[in-house]
């Protein structure tokens, strides 16, 4: 009996030593787990967790792009971090800073710039590159279900996210509408005064966020790396709780994408820390940058000696020979596709001069393959608008070809007039008529101006017009695959003229359109061009019903932050017409008045335009005919209860292989109104 009690004696103390030593060793782990730092000063031998382009260099860098290819890169600390005290639910005090490089081939011209991402998941399935930098898509920005923070060093303004101009840096919240945004700059302490700087130079800066878990306060600081010390003053300074969008754990990391141009981007050294401030970085034992552009002449050559300056003048007077010989041989050497279809082809000096050395102050915007530019030709004094298109892209090139064999010969009061083009080196150049309206999508979508029912009724119009001569009257059959409101121009008079021919096929009256890649804007692509690949003329009208449902709703087509029923246009405008009150649809910006009957014939034209049987379409001349009023509205080909089958409209959601929702289907198949 007294064995048996000691026994049990043993075994209760083993217990007891077992819990405690269980309870220290748990708060020890939480403890380091808290308290989570690291420094690297390079990346040679670091274990990161790399993603798509991001690779770790032989000497160290973190490159995470370098290709003009629309891709994205992700480096993360592999390790999850525990940012959120347990007992009270907050976040952490947290430190990070990073020194970071980011390149350009162009000096006026960046790419999408990087982001340091807090993160649950180091994985963004189905993140788009450029502008989406590699992080959301379409459907999940700005949900609060991302649980992602940011600090984003963008190099490329966006309207879409509201960016504030192409050189900033933004605190983003569940997407890339920065809750809080500033140009790039930094205070300096010695000067008492804000020095701006050009994050896409190639020099190396600093980058400190600091965030103060008792005052719930998150800074943001920027400088060069050539300041001794990190300024007194941060950039942004934000008033926010963590704990309301992050989770437990979570990962740190830097995310970026490319765009059409060539931006290689670098991390060079990073420090991070939990409950406490970020270690320095020591810059004597980065890893240097590579060398971009060409190589620092020797000293040698900028020394007057009588000998090597003879023998420099001598060789400069046969290089510049050689040279003006070699223009004026090939000077007036023309290729076949221009002795057939160029149009007037004007002198690059003329166009420099039109242009003020295309001065940042004439940018008119910024296309998918270059910028447009204001100009005056300095003979006639015309105001012309300068498309110039980014030289080294072999698609960039195509395109300017197409534009060219697509307008030289087009003459329509209804499509923007190419005057002429320019080739020097690898410069391409468009030149047109002046819009001094510019975009019709700036008058449908900015809240500050707008226009009437009559004027929008008479650019719509003008662009059926437009394509009943590009479809029909024109010598080849001209498909445009691009039409949207941002490509409709407005003149003087407020006429609408289509334009951006940059993706238009020609094909002969009766011949079989060719089968080409799927190019356009999504939200106004046909359903059987995915499948397909033919370009013909239906794929046109598809595009312009969904351009009649965002003219006359002054809505877009896709809108990601729109309710879950409102997203895709075409869909929301459906479930109205089935509910037996389709004006309800109309821009509420426009005053019903008379126009009621025009309203109903715009919207019941931009549905019958956008069915997904191409069959059912109809033709650009009847539609015209529609909209002049020579034949009566056409009935809308929705399902009734005396006649069964499928409906024939196309909903965005079947090209993404999902579900309509109900109530729509219900409505398509009940035969709704």
């Amino acid at each position: 009996m007294l064995e048996e009690q000691r026994k049990n004696k043993w075994q209760t103390m083993f217990i007891i030593k077992y819990v405690l030593l269980f309870l220290l060793l748990s708060r020890f782990v939480a403890s380091q787990q808290e308290d989570v730092g690291f420094t690297y000063n390079g990346f040679r031998g670091v274990n990161m967790s790399l993603d798509c382009l991001a690779q770790i260099t032989e000497n160290g860098l973190l490159m995470l792009v370098n290709t003009t290819l629309s891709q994205v890169g992700h480096a993360f600390y592999p390790q999850p971090i525990c940012f959120m005290n347990s007992s009270s639910g907050n976040v952490f005090s947290f430190s990070t800073t990073f020194i970071f490089a980011l390149f350009s081939e162009f000096a006026t011209l960046g790419g999408p710039g990087i982001v340091f991402v807090i993160s649950p998941s180091r994985r963004f399935p189905g993140a788009l590159p450029s502008s989406y930098l590699g992080l959301f898509n379409t459907t999940n920005i700005g949900y609060s279900s991302n649980h992602v923070v940011g600090v984003e060093l963008d190099t490329f303004q966006n309207t879409q996210f509201n960016d504030i101009d192409d050189n900033h840096v933004g605190i983003d919240i569940n997407g890339l509408r920065s809750v809080q945004a500033a140009s790039a700059s930094y205070f300096s302490d010695q000067e008492n005064r804000r020095v701006n700087l050009n994050l896409y130079s190639g020099r190396p800066m600093q980058l400190w966020v600091e965030y103060d878990g008792t005052e719930k306060q998150l800074n943001v600081t920027l400088a060069p790396t050539t300041v001794p010390a990190k300024p007194t003053k941060p950039l942004l300074s934000f008033n926010i709780d963590l704990s309301r969008y992050m989770v437990d754990p979570m990962f740190v990391g830097f995310s970026s994408s490319t765009s059409g141009i060539k931006t290689p981007q670098y991390v060079l050294g990073w420090s991070f820390k939990i409950n406490g401030q970020a270690k320095e970085l020591c810059l004597s034992q980065l890893p240097k940058l590579p060398r971009m552009g060409p190589k620092t002449r020797p000293r040698i050559f900028t020394i007057g000696f009588p000998v090597i300056g003879a023998s420099l003048v001598f060789m400069s007077i046969v290089i510049i020979q050689f040279i003006v010989a070699r223009k004026r041989k090939f000077a007036e050497v023309l290729e076949d596709w221009e002795l057939e279809y160029g149009p007037h082809r004007f002198k690059y000096k003329d166009l420099y001069i039109a242009t003020k050395g295309f001065h940042d102050k004439e940018l008119l915007g910024i296309g998918g393959f270059g910028k447009v530019y204001k100009g005056v030709l300095h003979t006639s004094k015309v105001e012309v608008a300068v498309k110039r298109v980014s030289h080294d892209s072999t698609q960039g090139v195509r395109e300017f070809i197409a534009e060219i064999i697509s307008m030289g010969k087009l003459r329509h009061r209804n499509i923007v007039t190419l005057l002429g083009y320019c080739r020097r080196k690898g410069e391409l150049l468009l030149v047109y008529d002046f819009m001094p309206n510019g975009s019709l999508d700036k008058f449908l979508f900015d809240q500050s101006t707008t226009l009437s029912w009559n004027q929008r009724f008479q650019i719509i119009k003008n662009v059926a017009s437009a394509l009943l001569y590009l479809h029909e009257e024109w010598e080849q059959v001209v498909v445009h695959r691009d039409i949207k409101s941002s490509n409709v121009m407005l003149d003087r008079e407020m006429n609408g003229r289509l334009g951006d021919f940059g993706l238009a096929k020609l094909y002969d009256h009766g011949g079989d359109p060719k089968t080409t890649h799927v190019v356009g804007t999504f939200g106004y692509l046909a359903p059987e061009f995915a499948t397909t690949g033919k370009a013909n003329p239906s794929v046109d009208v598809f595009a312009f019903g969904v351009f009649l449902l965002e003219v006359a709703c002054g809505r877009r087509p896709i809108d990601p932050q729109a309710s879950e029923e409102c997203i895709e246009l075409v869909d929301w405008v459906i479930s109205i017409w089935n509910s037996g009150k389709i004006l309800e649809a109309v821009d509420p910006k426009l005053e019903m008045n008379n126009e009621v009957e025009e309203m109903e014939l715009v919207l019941k034209l931009g549905l019958l335009c956008s069915q997904s049987d191409p069959i059912a379409r109809p033709c650009m001349r009847q539609v015209v005919q529609y909209l002049k009023g020579e034949i009566p509205q056409p009935d809308l080909p929705f399902l009734t209860s005396e006649n069964t089958g499928e409906a024939s409209f196309w909903c965005p959601y079947f090209s993404r292989g999902k579900t309509p929702p109900s109530s729509i289907a219900h409505s398509l198949l009940s035969g709704g109104r």
